[in-house]
């Protein structure tokens, strides 16, 4: 016992990098994890052990495909489903969706609705939490924090929505503050944390989906209304001096195109949305379902039979395809992923976007970069989630109760 203690306490600080390694998928075996974290096995063993009683992961002793140093089966390390979950919330511009995601971005479950967003983001921050609370009442998990997606750049540190220019919210309204008394208001006493919607699908995709291994991984994607980017530096988030850098939305594609919320014309943000694609195609905006939805379903079924709607989505691809090259020009990322109505354009006509973006950047002449589209179902969730479980991440014995 008192062998094992020495080397949990020396193992003590390589707990949440060894979480880390599991949650992100890159320490499948206990001996990945030894190598990864440069410990001795012993060490990496107590390290494991510590995880396991804290109910995070999972330890399997029987054989499995890779083997340790001297050639033994290594055991097999997989985050614990029964273990704690982030409450994640994401506000958009048609309602909002709850959900609970464990370690690993697995999402345990997840409850939509479709309602108009009132002016006051009280209304529906408390929506959206209550349903967060019937999820957690209803599975019984320990929640360990809970994360919310908005579609406005949040200023830091203050956690205000600067622009929610799809929301009818006032501009710098305090929806961190908002989101936690919300919660407190529900009986969650975990803390609560917010960012741009964009953002967390970019950090999402990163650690678990089709941004893994990139060092400078580019992501655009259209929400139900709008355009966001952002920028995964080596991991971590470039978010600028105060949280609002990466508004890809507002590069002009088109000067003579769309009026723009923010006062210019023919913007990303409007030339390239679901709105926009709809209007190109002709087709007026249903009352059921988003418009995202209503453009992923005309993009499948009527792209490959209908003129006018193939017409409306070169349209809508060329000028995305233009803002993706200026991108490049600027950013030299080495990955780029599209998600929302840019992810199904992408799949609707892969050749004609990746050859604009090959065209029109300078980079792209020489050596030509990725356009993939993102893998998560509800990338800005599982996004958000990770805002609650960083904490975990980076101390799980000081965040978690004992």
């Amino acid at each position: 016992m008192t062998h094992t203690r020495t080397r949990l306490e020396r193992g003590r600080n390589a707990l949440g990098p060894a979480l880390e390694l599991v949650h992100t998928g890159r320490a499948p075996t206990r001996a990945v994890l030894t190598t990864a974290l440069g410990v001795t096995r012993a060490t990496a063993g107590a390290v494991a052990s510590e995880l396991q009683t804290l109910g995070l992961i999972t330890v399997d002793s029987r054989p499995g495909g890779a083997t340790g140093s001297h050639g033994r089966p290594s055991h097999r390390l997989a985050i614990d489903p029964g273990g704690p979950v982030a409450l994640a919330a994401q506000v958009h511009a048609d309602g909002f969706r709850a959900a609970l995601v464990g370690l690993g971005g697995h999402l345990h479950a997840t409850t939509p609705a479709c309602t108009t967003v009132a002016a006051d983001p009280k209304q529906i921050l408390g929506e959206v939490v209550a349903a967060g609370a019937d999820l957690l009442r209803e599975t019984g998990r320990h929640c360990v924090g809970a994360g919310l997606a908005v579609p406005s750049a949040v200023a830091e540190p203050e956690g205000t929505a600067l622009n929610p220019l799809h929301l009818a919210w006032p501009a710098g309204a305090p929806v961190r503050d908002i989101f936690n008394e919300c919660l407190a208001e529900a009986g969650i006493t975990a803390p609560g944390y917010c960012g741009n919607d964009v953002n967390l699908a970019a950090l999402a995709e990163h650690r678990h989906g089709a941004g893994r291994g990139a060092a400078h991984l580019l992501c655009v994607a259209t929400g139900h209304r709008g355009v966001g980017g952002a920028l995964v530096l080596d991991g971590r988030l470039h978010s600028g001096s105060a949280g609002l850098a990466m508004e890809v939305g507002h590069l002009t594609v088109d000067p003579t195109g769309r009026p723009c919320h923010c006062g210019s014309r023919g913007c990303l943000d409007v030339e390239t949305d679901p709105l926009a694609l709809l209007e190109a195609a002709g087709r007026t905006p249903g009352p059921e379902g988003s418009l995202l939805d209503q453009a992923r379903d005309l993009l499948r079924a009527e792209y490959a039979t209908d003129p006018a709607v193939r017409a409306a989505a070169h349209a809508v691809i060329d000028r995305l395809g233009l803002g993706l090259a200026g991108l490049v020009n600027i950013l030299n990322p080495d990955r780029i992923i599209l998600g929302g109505l840019h992810r199904w354009l992408l799949e609707a006509d892969p050749d004609r976007l990746r050859g604009l973006v090959e065209t029109r950047s300078l980079w792209g002449r020489s050596g030509t970069v990725p356009v993939s589209a993102c893998t998560l179902d509800y990338n800005s969730l599982v996004g958000a989630a990770e805002l609650a479980w960083q904490p975990v991440l980076d101390d799980p014995l000081a965040a978690l109760p004992t």
